[in-house]
């Protein structure tokens, strides 16, 4: 399930994700994926909690298929604030990081309103 969090700070978009993400919900949240696209600047909250249990039906090639529509944008993305306490989440974001746009960071549960200032700032 992916969820819009609704206690972020103006110009941040924040999201909650949890149980396995299928591509319904990848498809349920297109339309706050294309708000954020026509802000002309992407920050982004991910909250990835402990009951994540990766991807559902067709959620990694929604993923994948939303990485790509957003190409276009990429000099818009300014930055991604990652928080989990899951290990293997950090360990693949640190692996991966370079192929997100702008700015990544990884924070942990109990720095959720660090991780909110750090993608406003």
């Amino acid at each position: 399930m992916i969820e819009e969090l609704q206690d972020v700070p103006a110009g941040v978009v924040g999201t909650r994700v949890s149980g396995r993400v299928t591509a319904d919900d990848f498809r349920d949240f297109k339309p706050a994926m294309d708000r954020m696209l026509d802000a002309g600047e992407v920050r982004i909250i991910e909250v990835i909690g402990p009951d994540y249990e990766g991807f559902g039906p067709g959620g990694l090639l929604a993923d994948v298929k939303q990485g790509f529509s957003t190409l276009t944008h990429m000099r818009a993305f300014k930055r991604t604030a990652v928080v989990t306490d899951k290990e293997w989440i950090g360990h693949t974001l640190h692996a991966l990081a370079w192929m997100i746009p702008g700015e990544v960071a990884l924070f942990g549960m109990d720095e959720l309103d660090a991780a909110k200032q750090w993608a406003a700032g």
